[in-house]
């Protein structure tokens, strides 16, 4: 009766894949399962999930998912869906596309930047406090 329990309880979970230190990877890699790096990993990888690269981790390539923690390096292309958080030990280099950042002091962020959901979000609200302060904006002269 336990056994069926923890069953079903620990199928409701989402896998984690794990990239040990001292393990490299390199090619592509493509998952619905979180990610914890602390090894090297060369390439892609793409999930829905959440990405953690330890301090001992490293990726260069293109990493594309829906959350990340950084604590160790990264090169590339990084698009993040929702959040990227830079832990103090962060160093991350290349393009960046995310939802939403959170950086520690420490962490380094050498990266061309484009928060996406955030940029629409501020150019309506500046529309709209345009139309606001100046009523005749929208009329032709």
């Amino acid at each position: 009766m336990f056994a069926e329990n923890k069953k079903s309880s620990s199928s409701s979970f989402s896998q984690q894949n794990t990239i040990a230190q001292g393990t490299t990877f390199t090619g592509d890699l493509i998952s619905e399962g979180d990610f914890r790096i602390e090894g090297v990993v060369n390439g892609s990888l793409t999930t829905s999930g959440k990405v953690v690269i330890g301090k001992t981790g490293a990726v260069e390539g293109v990493l594309v998912c829906d959350n990340a923690d950084m604590e160790g390096k990264f090169k590339g292309t990084l698009n993040v869906s929702d959040t990227l958080n830079l832990r103090s030990s962060a160093h991350i280099e290349g393009d960046v596309q995310i939802g939403k950042l959170s950086v520690e002091p420490g962490a380094t962020f050498n990266a061309s930047c484009l928060m996406k959901g955030s940029v629409k979000e501020l150019k309506n609200e500046s529309e709209a406090v345009l139309s606001q302060n100046n009523p005749k904006s929208g009329q032709s002269a």
